[in-house]
């Protein structure tokens, strides 16, 4: 991987990944180059399958102030003079949903820190995680409204499966910010600390617990929760006996009964490097 200039990743032996989001001077917004990284990072992870758990923090006084203004000032072309020009931003915006999509396919939970303002594109991003803590000062703004146009990356589609319908309707035709204590009242955020430095502590505390489990399973889990909160009960009970049938293992099983009897750390097959068919060979 390039030298990244929007991120620090770090990979430590606890199997958690930690990646930081590193433009506090520029509010740590987002353009291309931001999208370019963060997509070549959560494809590595994926591919590598070394990392159990992803936890993604942030530095300076906000998490993310969302898209950067400059970028629609010429680094993204939105033209809507012509029927083909408007048929290029469904493209284009396909492509930069796929990125944060990946969050969601990731195949280890992914787990938000947030401080400080979660603004626009940032709620696009945090929305497609597993777990979200935040600082006492953080709060959430579905910004597109204020500056005249519709939230396009996930926020909208994510977010009613978060928290009240209503409550999503107030935030995204008003602008208004959500603070960190209605927030989690709400379901959005999981817990909320008094600072940044807690919320980071108490997200990698998480990620460890995470990673010390069979990453098989943790995988099976992710992709059951996340089938279910788009499928019938009787859709996703039936979906859960296929991914049981594949991935069970007695092994584990005994390994994690035998480590709590024991008091020890148990040990865990790592799940497999991917490589695609151009890869092989």
């Amino acid at each position: 991987m390039n030298t990244l200039t929007c991120f620090h990743l770090s990979l430590g032996a606890d199997h958690v990944a930690h990646l930081v989001l590193d433009r506090p001077e520029a509010m740590n917004t987002m353009h291309p180059t931001f999208w370019r990284e963060l997509d070549e990072v959560l494809a590595q992870l994926h591919r590598d399958g070394t990392a159990r758990a992803l936890v993604i923090s942030s530095t300076g006084k906000h998490f993310s102030a969302g898209m950067s203004l400059e970028t629609f000032a010429g680094a993204i072309q939105m033209d809507d003079q012509s029927p083909e020009g408007r048929a290029a931003i469904f493209d284009l915006l396909t492509d930069m949903q796929a990125t944060f999509t990946r969050l969601e396919n990731l195949r280890c939970p992914v787990i938000f820190a947030i401080q400080g303002g979660c603004i626009g594109g940032a709620v696009d991003m945090v929305t497609a995680g597993c777990i979200r803590y935040a600082s006492a000062d953080a709060f959430f703004c579905i910004q597109e409204i204020n500056i005249g146009m519709v939230a396009d990356v996930g926020t909208l589609q994510r977010l009613p499966k978060l928290m009240p319908l209503a409550v999503v309707k107030e935030l995204a035709y008003t602008g208004r910010r959500l603070g960190a204590a209605r927030a989690q009242a709400l379901g959005l955020v999981n817990e909320v600390f008094d600072s940044h430095q807690a919320t980071v502590d108490a997200a990698l505390q998480c990620a460890r617990e995470i990673a010390a489990k069979p990453p098989v399973a943790i995988w099976g889990t992710k992709q059951a929760v996340t089938y279910a909160r788009d499928h019938s009960v009787e859709d996703s009970l039936r979906q859960m006996g296929w991914l049981q049938g594949a991935i069970w293992s007695n092994a584990h099983v005994r390994e994690a009964i035998a480590a709590m009897k024991d008091k020890r750390a148990a040990q865990f097959t790592p799940l497999s490097e991917l490589k695609g068919f151009s890869e092989q060979g």
